[in-house]
């Protein structure tokens, strides 16, 4: 499922603006009944809708990279260290599966990978981190830029709701909201002052690759996250074994209760929780699934050859990104990607209140 975003189209003409925005939003309330029924398991509702996309470009990782920003005269004040990054030894997987969940977002075929060792985040970039990156280069991110961002209707105050006209066709629950970005997840009443722990949110791609650059490190491929989220484990679901919550005890934050109409925080948390607030995988890494959906540097294919495979980087060129681990909005009814092999993607531009990333490096970035 795509779906631009409202308000400013980053120079994009009116007439482009209109021929995008009117089979996608309709009136809030408007949405047809076939659309939101043909939405199901299969569809993305719990993922993050899409602006209209525009070619991704290593511009802002060079500006942003840690040369580009070497302390000097007058220059911003960077991070004693990088955030902790464990290391991921090199090996043999299966990426991949042959019992697909959702046959159209690629899961399949089972392939052999091999991969080199590397270091990986063991959290995801919390708003701490990246308020660190912002202060130290003056960063806008698209969501700022663009003047609004989507958000779960359910974590909207009434005021902002009252303000929204318009919501994503198939998936009415995703709402356009002016004013919503990093700083402000759930709109401009909303602040992050009391979660800096909590992963950031509305960042795009592009925003990634920045954040990630001016740390020294990088965004995982694709088969590196999906190596790294199954922490050893072989032929398994989850990041910790097949069953969802062993012992009755909870192991990802995810949605419980009828998606989209009540999520009963079971798990102790409505809409994200603190990083690292879950038991980590065999790697040592937090929050693989769950929580909130994390970017990788992969274009979007779904279909894959069925040979070995050595470090593999996706297509050479695609329109949309993959994203991988699912997100607090996700329920097996709905959408079942809280799953190592399970996979959606998103425009490079793109933004969203369940939208965050980790990043991955070849070696220990040095701290400045």
């Amino acid at each position: 499922m795509a779906a631009p975003a409202l308000g400013s189209l980053g120079g994009r003409s009116a007439a482009l603006a209109l021929l995008v925005l009117l089979p996608l939003l309709v009136p809030r309330g408007g949405a047809a009944a076939d659309e939101e029924a043909g939405a199901g398991a299969g569809s993305c509702g719990c993922g993050a809708p899409q602006r209209p996309g525009a070619p991704s470009s290593s511009a802002a990782a060079h500006r942003y990279s840690r040369e580009a920003n070497a302390p000097g005269p007058g220059s911003g004040q960077r991070p004693s260290a990088p955030a902790k990054m464990v290391p991921v030894p090199g090996g043999v997987f299966t990426m991949g599966t042959d019992d697909p969940q959702i046959k159209q977002d690629g899961e399949a075929p089972a392939r052999r990978v091999t991969l080199d060792a590397f270091y990986m985040d063991a959290y995801e970039v919390s708003n701490s981190d990246f308020e660190k990156f912002v202060n130290a280069t003056g960063y806008l991110t698209e969501a700022e830029k663009f003047g609004d961002s989507f958000v779960f209707e359910g974590m909207l105050s009434e005021r902002v709701k009252a303000g929204v006209q318009q919501a994503v066709a198939a998936a009415p629950w995703w709402l356009p909201v002016k004013g919503a970005n990093w700083r402000h997840p759930e709109g401009p009443d909303s602040t992050v002052a009391h979660r800096p722990d909590h992963p950031v949110l509305h960042v795009s791609w592009n925003d990634a690759v920045a954040y990630c650059a001016w740390a020294g490190k990088r965004l995982p491929t694709e088969a590196e996250w999906e190596y790294s989220c199954r922490g050893g484990l072989r032929d398994r679901l989850f990041p910790w074994g097949n069953k969802l919550q062993p012992r009755g005890q909870h192991y990802a934050n995810i949605w419980q209760g009828e998606f989209p109409v009540t999520d009963t925080g079971e798990d102790g948390f409505r809409g994200t929780a603190p990083v690292a607030s879950f038991p980590p995988n065999g790697y040592g890494l937090y929050d693989m699934v769950g929580n909130v959906w994390e970017w990788t540097s992969d274009w979007w294919a779904v279909r894959h050859s069925a040979e070995d495979a050595r470090s593999p980087k996706g297509p050479p060129s695609g329109k949309d990104r993959v994203k991988k681990g699912g997100s607090y909005m996700c329920h097996k009814s709905y959408c079942y990607r809280y799953r190592c092999a399970a996979r959606s993607q998103n425009t490079p531009d793109s933004s969203a209140s369940n939208l965050g990333f980790r990043c991955a490096a070849d070696r220990l970035p040095t701290a400045s």
